[in-house]
């Protein structure tokens, strides 16, 4: 389903304990990276012979291999530890490479020697197929933080791209939305970040106040037992004073937030960005394709450390856009669907209805009379549109809220949290919620209005069926222009959607 580039064919660098970068020549057959730190000693295993899955291990994983094996701790054979657990090979058969292992642990070694390595153990010391996020060795604080979010597994998105996250490299991914990809970062950033007072480490930008409240509560929610990480959002709309206030009183160590109000911070010297270490844009080709937000993000990175990592995300990412993001990358790992019809979700069940415009009001009211549902989001083209249908829908004893950019910042987000948080069943609002934000408990997207493109239908109905789960898309079509979209809907991303039938199978779009 993915296709990545760049992990085996390039020299990947990593830090040592001293900070400087360990390049470790490639090999056409088998690659062994080693990374020093203070935090779990990680060994990464890349094959494309073998057809191993990347896997990682832990330190004492690796001491007790070694042991078994009966291999020096100084070095690892790699053609030896093939012959031991792959089966015979002829000595000359791969290409043998050394590595040095550094002990920061005498100890280590002992309590190997103690503890005998179980035969399932060594049968899966290489190519781990993630089944959990126990495998990617995270810190206990995040392990205990994401059982409490209810996460068993990840998903395929966070099993490609976190192994490699954590270990400091640039990320490219496109995934389809509600694939987890605002997990990647924020449990990577979270896992290497070492606080230190006063110092901003990591700093991630999005195109809406929404989005960056979204995140921001992601970056709290896992971070609960990690108390000495702190979290703050900026963004237009408030008093910038009181922005500046709160970082000269306690300045957070991750930043999210708009670009303009971060360059506005940053240029008055109240924000400093000398030290971060993880730069990371969410919905990149939404503020590199606009002109102005890419001249602010481009000044924002000017003013970071040259050395850092960088991180992009969105869930469509045109081949157009890629080499602009590139520029701000060293060798990233691209992690892109191989082919633009995989973007369609899986679990969402797609209808469109033919009507004319003057009976939209009362084919909705109809549906939301039929259709069983947790919450649904209305989706419509214009801000005074959404103040009217609204208006109309609590007329008719259907209790709804909007969201639209011509309200006040503190209303709109006083809305979100209330629908987010489930005192609201129904929202209706234009596009500024139809890209990142996520919203769980909603089923069913219903597109008043058609989208002005085949990109901002993905968006828009991607709010529902999130992370896998079941959903429904329903979209009036009540116009040629209409037609013409869904056409390119169904074209681009080769889904055949059907006119909605009279009736509908509630276990199709209702998780169980």
């Amino acid at each position: 389903m993915f296709k990545i580039q760049g992990s085996s064919q390039t020299r990947s660098p990593f830090r040592t304990r001293r900070g400087q970068f360990r390049q470790i020549p490639p090999s056409p057959h088998l690659s062994i990276y080693i990374l020093h730190s203070p935090k779990p000693f990680f060994l990464l295993l890349l094959s494309r012979t073998l057809d191993l899955d990347p896997g990682i291990l832990s330190r004492s994983s690796i001491l007790n291999i070694l042991q078994n094996l009966k291999l020096k701790p100084s070095y690892l054979s790699l053609s030896e530890l093939k012959r031991k657990k792959m089966g015979e090979v002829k000595d000359n058969e791969y290409e043998e490479e050394l590595v040095d292992f550094e002990d920061d642990d005498p100890k280590a070694l002992d309590s190997a020697s103690a503890k005998p390595v179980s035969d399932s153990a060594k049968r899966g010391y290489v190519g781990i197929h993630s089944s959990g996020f126990r495998d990617f060795l995270l810190k206990p604080e995040l392990l205990r933080a994401i059982v409490d979010s209810g996460f068993e597994h990840p998903s395929e998105v966070q099993h490609e791209c976190i192994p490699q996250a954590i270990l400091g490299m640039d990320v490219i991914c496109q995934a389809k939305s509600g694939m987890g990809k605002t997990a990647v970062f924020v449990l990577s950033s979270l896992q290497q970040i070492e606080p230190v007072a006063g110092q901003v480490a990591a700093l991630v930008l999005c195109h809406t106040r929404e989005l960056a409240y979204q995140i921001c509560h992601e970056f709290e929610r896992f971070s609960t037992y990690l108390p000495d990480i702190r979290v703050a959002v900026f963004y237009g709309g408030v008093n910038i004073r009181i922005h500046k206030d709160m970082l000269k009183n306690e300045c957070p160590h991750i930043v999210v937030g708009t670009p303009g109000r971060i360059l506005a911070l940053a240029r008055d010297k109240d924000l400093g960005l000398k030290n971060v270490r993880h730069f990371i844009l969410d919905e990149c080709d939404k503020m590199l394709e606009s002109l102005d937000m890419r001249r602010d993000v481009q000044e924002i990175f000017k003013m970071t450390p040259h050395d850092k990592q960088v991180m992009m995300f969105s869930a469509t990412l045109s081949k157009e856009i890629r080499p602009v993001c590139k520029k701000f990358m060293q060798e990233p790992m691209e992690i892109y669907v191989d082919d633009e019809t995989k973007l369609t979700l899986h679990g969402l069940v797609q209808h469109y209805i033919l009507l004319k415009e003057a009976e939209k009001n009362r084919k909705l009211n109809d549906l939301l009379d039929a259709l069983d549902f947790n919450q649904v989001v209305i989706f419509v083209k214009s801000v005074t549109r959404a103040a009217e249908l609204n208006k109309l829908l609590t007329e008719c004893n259907f209790p709804s809220i909007c969201i639209h950019s011509g309200m006040a910042q503190e209303e709109r987000l006083k809305r979100y949290k209330n629908f987010k948080e489930g005192q609201s069943r129904i929202l209706v609002a234009t596009d500024l919620v139809g890209r990142g934000i996520d919203i769980e408990r909603v089923n069913i997207v219903i597109n008043y209005d058609m989208p002005d493109s085949a990109d901002t239908y993905l968006h828009r109905v991607g709010r529902a069926g999130r992370f896998g789960t079941k959903g429904l898309a329903i979209t009036f079509v009540s116009s040629t222009s209409d037609s013409d979209v869904l056409n390119q809907v169904q074209s681009r991303f080769e889904v055949d959607i059907k006119e909605l039938p009279e009736q509908i199978d509630t276990s199709t779009y209702m998780p169980s």
